[in-house]
């Protein structure tokens, strides 16, 4: 029954034209959702980006620390009497 009135409906010029609207306005409404999801995930993935780069900065920066410090207790005490502390 349902078949058949779907049928009988889908004949007629204007529901036709009704259909393809709907369908039209479906696609278009789904692809701005799916543009908006694409959106977010980028602004996320952006901000886990600069948040590591930040983290490897830091992490840089003590890592030279560590390299241009004093080797023994006497190099500490050498840099403290030359005032290069």
């Amino acid at each position: 029954m349902w078949a058949s009135l779907a049928v009988g409906l889908m004949a007629r010029p204007w529901a036709r034209r009704v259909a393809a609207t709907a369908l039209v306005a479906l696609t278009i409404t789904l692809f701005i959702v799916n543009l908006r999801r694409q959106g977010e995930r980028a602004g996320r993935a952006a901000e886990r980006l600069e948040t590591l780069e930040r983290a490897h900065d830091i992490q840089r920066q003590m890592l030279d620390a560590a390299s241009r410090r004093p080797r023994s207790r006497d190099d500490l005490l050498d840099r403290l009497r030359g005032g290069k502390f």
